[in-house]
């Protein structure tokens, strides 16, 4: 952090965020959990959330080594786990029943040391039907509640492209947020027509671990375009957003998961079926997002796209990955003052 700055948020009292990264974004290195804590460790972040599928094994000997290994290396973990709603497109059927996944994440969530785990409910293709995907949602969750509650861990959805962030608020209190919060993606929100801010706004209260990243937004003749990319490349008023992070949600960490890679993709939302899958979409909102798409503009910078099987592009794209996260935390700390060590 600059000098400059770190006089300034003294200055105003303002809390230092965690910073940390969700493990994903380095998923083309296929390191496992005591690899990637020894990563974060390296970068000097304070946190990191660790899927159950980064882990060798989900024995307690082996998760009692994750818990002291981050110990030793002064990093919180926060849990995460995958799809918990059976009628998903993004359910595993290998995961057998949505209920018994969801309590061996909240078990190994505990054991592991940490207090919230971020899951799933699907993605854009379940915004046909999402009344029903809620409902099956709703049940695995009640079933689980007395565990999550008696384990001290909360269980935080991610607004995944299924969800707007009032929608998933919708969720989260009508499941009850004793024991169920959000996981707010800032990559996620342009998918589904919101502008980052107002994702903070609407889901901050809830909000007890993150996925952040950057995006372009801008306008196209079928409505807009957006790309996700690595932190201030994009459009996001991050100043403003992480000033209300700080209000609503400073018990957080700031999660980067850094998904650049993709190609542009189109929102058509000047095409009347796109509207289908919106029926209550809110009009502030959308003009809100609107707004940020007419003050955007491409990515005027390289990337590399391709399909991360083919070799030929796998290893340009992990060594995308590392680069990109790692210029993001230095934007992080440098630009906007997040991160506690040195």
């Amino acid at each position: 952090m600059s000098a400059g700055l770190g006089a300034a948020l003294k200055l105003f009292g303002q809390t230092r965020l965690r910073l940390g990264l969700d493990a994903y974004t380095l998923r083309g290195f296929k390191w496992d959990a005591l690899q990637l804590l020894e990563y974060a460790a390296k970068m000097k972040l304070d946190t990191i959330q660790l899927d159950i599928n980064t882990y060798q094994s989900l024995e307690p000997a082996y998760v009692q080594k994750v818990k002291d290994s981050a110990a030793r290396l002064g990093l919180v973990i926060d849990g995460s786990m995958g799809c918990i709603c059976g009628t998903s497109s993004g359910w595993k059927p290998e995961n057998r029943d949505p209920l018994q996944y969801l309590l061996t994440g909240i078990r190994t969530t505990k054991a592991v040391g940490a207090t919230c785990m971020r899951v799933y409910v699907g993605g854009s293709a379940e915004r046909a039907e999402l009344d029903k995907h809620v409902e099956s949602t709703l049940k695995v969750l009640r079933a689980a509640r007395s565990e999550a509650l008696d384990a001290g861990v909360k269980i935080a959805i991610e607004n995944h492209g299924d969800f707007q962030a009032w929608e998933l608020r919708q969720l989260i209190e009508t499941a009850g947020k004793e024991y169920v919060a959000a996981c707010m993606d800032s990559g996620n929100a342009v998918t589904v027509l919101e502008d980052p801010l107002t994702t903070i706004e609407v889901l901050g209260p809830y909000v007890v671990t993150t996925h952040i990243r950057d995006s372009v937004v801008f306008e196209h003749p079928r409505g807009a375009v957006t790309q996700w990319v690595a932190l201030g490349d994009g459009v996001v008023d991050f100043k403003a957003f992480f000033a209300r992070f700080r209000e609503l949600c400073p018990q957080s960490g700031v999660q980067l998961e850094i998904l650049t890679g993709n190609p542009p993709r189109i929102v058509p939302y000047l095409e009347p079926d796109f509207w289908k899958v919106f029926p209550k979409a809110r009009a502030s909102e959308f003009a809100r997002f609107v707004k940020l798409a007419r003050t955007g503009r491409p990515l005027m910078a390289r990337m590399v796209t391709g399909d991360p099987s083919v070799p030929e592009y796998e290893a340009a794209l992990r060594a995308q990955q590392k680069y990109d996260l790692e210029r993001s935390f230095e934007y992080a700390r440098q630009t906007l003052g997040i991160g506690t060590r040195a």
